[in-house]
């Protein structure tokens, strides 16, 4: 996918930055929108000796050799471990960090003293940015209120409500818009996704986010989650939580509770649309069950459990039990569908 097409509008504003760098950019906008992805191209473009008008790296110099096989001695990617090919770690190793370590950040002090090594820029890019706790993001902090000559840091944030308030006031913000609808569908086809439309929808518009859940394809997290909750009050909480803790181990951190909980909350968002005669954002497919459902939930009782939900979602980032943190959401959405009896 050309993230650069598709992001053309940003893609012109960080090359406008090229002629007078500040030292950290902060790249902010949903997931799944390929912030990541335009991140790391404009540093490939910084540190290639011979870049295209349009600031594209040329593919071909010594510099981007280093860079496609991930060893450019200018250039250092910050990211949880769970996310780098440490993430497929065999079962009974220890499990992947899903945060950006204190270490990681300290690590950044002997390539930050050093000069360039084509004495030219050095880059960081540092994804996703929201993934410090505190220790680190303050570790990250010193570092950027003492910024180190001809090096830039490149911060990408799902999340920037989520970083300390100082550090984003020492980044240039960046935002990174939602791609308009015919172009992301046009993108996905032509990566042989099929029904992108639905994909995308069920995404909120993120063209990764709907490659990655449509990648589930039949039979995965997704369509199982949404075969029970269309059941209504015949939906068994405590078998689902069962059927999706499988999924959960299964994938090996790949699916996060969090997702599980992303999907319930936009399902509500749909049954409150739904209640008020309009279309469904969400979930295309399932545009009548849903009316059906809306007709029978006071609109209120949806307001209650969409702010429950939220609870839900913070409590699914701490380490807890996936089972019974599972058969609860699934408790509250069973109740949310009960119906009243004299």
């Amino acid at each position: 996918m050309n993230f650069i097409s598709l992001h053309s509008s940003t893609w012109g504003k960080l090359q406008a930055q090229r002629a007078r760098l500040p030292h950290a950019l902060l790249l902010i906008g949903q997931r799944g929108l390929g912030k990541f992805a335009l991140a790391q191209a404009f540093a490939q473009g910084l540190l290639c000796e011979s870049p295209a008008d349009d600031g594209t790296a040329c593919g071909r110099c010594l510099a981007c050799n280093w860079f496609e096989q991930g060893n450019h001695p200018d250039y250092r990617l910050l990211q949880p471990q769970a996310l780098g090919e440490e993430a497929d770690a065999e079962d009974g190793k220890k499990k992947a960090s899903q945060q950006i370590t204190i270490d990681q950040v300290r690590g950044l002090d002997d390539f930050l003293n050093v000069g360039a090594h084509r004495a030219g820029l050095k880059v960081v890019v540092i994804s996703p940015a929201d993934a410090m706790n505190r220790n680190t993001a303050n570790a990250l902090l010193k570092t950027l209120e003492e910024p180190a000559p001809s090096t830039l840091f490149l911060l990408v944030s799902n999340e920037p409500l989520r970083l300390l308030p100082t550090i984003r006031s020492r980044c240039q913000v960046v935002p990174v818009s939602v791609p308009p609808a015919a172009v992301a569908e046009s993108a996905l086809a032509a990566d042989g996704l099929d029904q992108p439309g639905r994909w995308l929808a069920l995404a909120g518009g993120s063209p990764c986010l709907a490659s990655e859940l449509a990648a589930a394809g039949d039979g995965g997290w997704l369509d199982l989650l949404t075969r029970r909750l269309a059941a209504g009050e015949e939906l068994d909480p405590l078998g689902l939580a069962a059927e999706l803790e499988k999924f959960v181990k299964e994938s090996k951190g790949r699916l996060m509770l969090r997702s599980v909980v992303e999907a319930m909350q936009k399902w509500l968002v749909d049954l409150t649309l739904a209640g008020n005669g309009l279309p469904v954002r969400y979930f295309l497919p399932q545009q009548a069950t849903i009316s059906g459902l809306a007709d029978m939930i006071p609109p209120a009782r949806i307001v209650r459990a969409y702010r429950l939900l939220l609870t839900r979602r913070r409590e699914a980032e701490q380490p807890l039990n996936a089972r019974l943190f599972l058969e609860g959401l699934f408790m509250d959405y069973r109740g949310l569908l009960r119906t009243e009896r004299q």
